[in-house]
């Protein structure tokens, strides 16, 4: 076990986060209680002011969450998505050891208007689908996302399909398509109350705007309008100094 160096310059509230992050991350589970702050200061040797301090920066960050006269506990884990390659929402919830699945809100063939039919480069009497999903894990609301797909691309696409295969397994095994590149986009935003009945968060809550682009080589396949849930999701970016 760690302990407090009290001859170090680095504050001792600093040093208790950087002991507590670690067994957080190496020894327990999600939702486990941790000790109570009268056990901290015991175990380490630190006032209960430095625990304070400790505890409630690692709140800020995001490792535990507290439930008033419960105690302390540790938050479920944020989906780490390296946005270095292709990646599926699914796929990346398999390697977290969660289940996940859509839960399919809405299913029209809708004709073009002026703004996708831009972003398609479509005619103006031409038909896109408009799917609106909830992305989960383990049955916790992840994602509210909006897909529009080319309707001459994958006529026959379903709702049922859908709910029980992931989309873009679909769009390859079944219209041959070829995932060759993503572009995608982010902004922070603020939940709205539509999305935030959906996502299960206050309205008001930091979220994550994502727009992504899917192309078979040179021709757009997807449009997605996504909102993330700020507590669930961490992105990083390699930067490579050419």
């Amino acid at each position: 076990m760690k302990s407090i160096d009290k001859n170090l310059k680095t504050p001792l509230y600093l040093q208790l986060v950087n002991i507590l992050i670690e067994k957080i991350e190496k020894n327990m589970e999600e939702h486990e209680q941790i000790l109570s702050e009268r056990e901290i200061c015991d175990i380490y040797d630190v006032s209960r002011t430095t625990v304070r301090q400790a505890l409630d920066q690692l709140e800020k960050e995001g490792y535990i969450y507290k439930v008033h006269g419960k105690g302390t506990f540790v938050s479920p884990k944020r989906l780490n998505q390296d946005l270095s390659s292709f990646y599926s929402f699914t796929e990346e919830m398999k390697k977290l050891g969660k289940k996940p699945n859509s839960e399919v809100i809405g299913f029209e063939i809708v004709n073009v208007d002026e703004r996708i039919s831009r972003i398609f480069n479509l005619n103006d009497d031409e038909l896109v689908y408009k799917i609106t999903r909830v992305r989960k894990a383990d049955d916790i609301p992840m994602m509210y996302e909006i897909t529009y797909l080319p309707y001459s691309l994958f006529a026959g696409l379903s709702k049922d399909k859908l709910e029980t295969i992931p989309m873009y397994e679909i769009l390859v095994d079944e219209f041959n398509a070829k995932l060759t590149s993503a572009e995608e986009y982010f902004e922070p935003i603020i939940t709205r109350r539509l999305e935030s009945i959906y996502l299960e968060i206050p309205e008001g809550a930091p979220s994550l705007r994502i727009e992504r682009l899917t192309y078979d080589h040179d021709v757009l396949i997807e449009y997605t309008i996504g909102v993330a849930r700020g507590d669930k999701f961490k992105y990083r970016v390699q930067l490579l100094n050419k």
